[in-house]
C-alpha cells in the first residue's frame, strides 16, 4: 500500500491546480470534494508502516542422525563359560553328542557313545567343581527339613502346607559344589565371542 502514496499526492496536487481554472469552477465542489479524499487517503497512507521484508528465517539444521547403537559386547565371563563348555567338548565330545541326532543310532551305539560323553564331561566337572551331594541321606530314606532351611538347595514336592520343620522322603539328594574354578581367558580379537570348539581343516 505504501507503494501509492506518491501517487494520491500527485493527484491531490493535480486536483487543487484544477480548482484554479476558471473554466472548471462549475466543478468546483466535485474537484474540492476528490481532492480532500485523496488528501485523507494520502494521510492514512503516510501513517501505515512500511513493510519491511523479513530476512528469511533459516531453516533449522536437520537433527544428525543418531549415531547406531553399539554392539553388544562380550563379557569376561561369558567367554569363561564358553571355555569351560570348549573343555566338555575336548574331554567328552559334549557338545557332539548333545547337537546330533541321535535317532537313527539304536540303544546299543547310542550307550557306547554316552560312555565316552560320561567319562571326559565327569573328569571335567570334578577338576573345575568342588562337587558334593546337597543332602546326606541315601535316597528313598526319610527327611527332616528344619526351620530355616537353604531353600535353593530343597526343593519341596507334593502337598505342601504349614511352616517347617518338614518330613518327607528323599527323592534326590541334589548337588552342590563349594568351589568354582573357571578358565581364565582373554576374549577373542574385538568383542566376538571365542569358539566353543575350532572347526578342524586337514591340510592335503
Amino acid at each position: 500500500m505504501k507503494r501509492f502514496l506518491p501517487l494520491c499526492a500527485l493527484l491531490v496536487v493535480v486536483l487543487n491546480v484544477l480548482l484554479l481554472v476558471p473554466a472548471l469552477h462549475a466543478n468546483a465542489m466535485i474537484l474540492g470534494i476528490a481532492a480532500a479524499v485523496f488528501a485523507l487517503l494520502t494521510a492514512g497512507l503516510a501513517f501505515i508502516p512500511a513493510q519491511t521484508t523479513a530476512a528469511p528465517t533459516p531453516a533449522a539444521p536437520a537433527p544428525a542422525a543418531a549415531p547406531p547403537p553399539p554392539a553388544p559386547t562380550a563379557h569376561p565371563a561369558e567367554a569363561e563359560v564358553i571355555a569351560f563348555v570348549g573343555l566338555l567338548q575336548e574331554k567328552g565330545r559334549f557338545v557332539d553328542f548333545l547337537m546330533e541326532d541321535i535317532t537313527p543310532y539304536d540303544d546299543s551305539q547310542v550307550a557306547a557313545a554316552s560312555r565316552v560323553v560320561h567319562q571326559g564331561c565327569a573328569a571335567v566337572l570334578k577338576e573345575h567343581f568342588d562337587i558334593a551331594p546337597v543332602a546326606g541321606s541315601a535316597e528313598g530314606e526319610p527327611i527332616t527339613l528344619p526351620a530355616g532351611y537353604a531353600a535353593d538347595e530343597y526343593r519341596l514336592l507334593g502337598k505342601i502346607s504349614g511352616e517347617p520343620p518338614f518330613t518327607g522322603t528323599l527323592v534326590h539328594k541334589g548337588w552342590k559344589t563349594g568351589t568354582v574354578k573357571l578358565p581364565r581367558i582373554l576374549k577373542a580379537d574385538g568383542d566376538r565371542l571365542p569358539a566353543i570348539a575350532p572347526a578342524e581343516v586337514e591340510l592335503k
